[in-house]
């Protein structure tokens, strides 16, 4: 593999709607109805897309000219010093190949991680024991899903 990452452009929309809407439907629905991956799916479309990276920093990972992931961190509720990671997905075959690592790695040496004191993440299910190697906590202790079916973590920074 030949990996790198750079932030998004507005000619990726489509690829990385497709790389969602895939991602979501052979990985998560592993923890999902299909009504609720499809309900997903139904919002990341490359019109979401590009909305979402207007108000983050949205990055995609390349495996040479390949998009093989994306994640991306932006404001949690206007709050000045506290942000979220969104839209944190890896390409279905390129899990456990560090793609994921690489897309944290980045967003934790964003400008907005590091003027943040607090992070969080509303996690999949699915993604959620990946998050837990990177230090993120359940936030308020709280380990299952809400209403969204999403686990809230979240990690403070000194």
């Amino acid at each position: 593999m030949n990996l790198c990452i750079r932030r998004f452009e507005q000619a990726d929309a489509e690829t990385v709607s497709r790389l969602i809407i895939r991602t979501l439907r052979e990985v998560n629905i592993r923890d999902y109805s299909r009504e609720y991956i499809e309900d997903t799916a139904s919002v990341m479309t490359p019109g979401d897309i590009v909305k979402r990276a207007g108000w983050t920093h949205f990055y995609v990972v390349l495996d040479d000219e390949k998009i093989v992931g994306c994640g991306a961190i932006g404001p949690y509720w206007d709050i000045a010093d506290e942000y979220s990671l969104f839209t944190i997905f890896v390409l279905p075959g390129y899990i456990g190949r560090g793609v994921g690592r690489r897309i944290m790695e980045t967003l934790e040496a964003d400008e907005f991680f590091l003027r943040a004191k607090r992070v969080e993440i509303p996690a999949s299910i699915t993604g959620c024991p990946f998050y837990r190697k990177f230090g993120y906590t359940y936030k308020n202790g709280v380990a299952e899903p809400d209403e969204e079916g999403l686990i809230r973590l979240e990690k403070f920074r000194k």
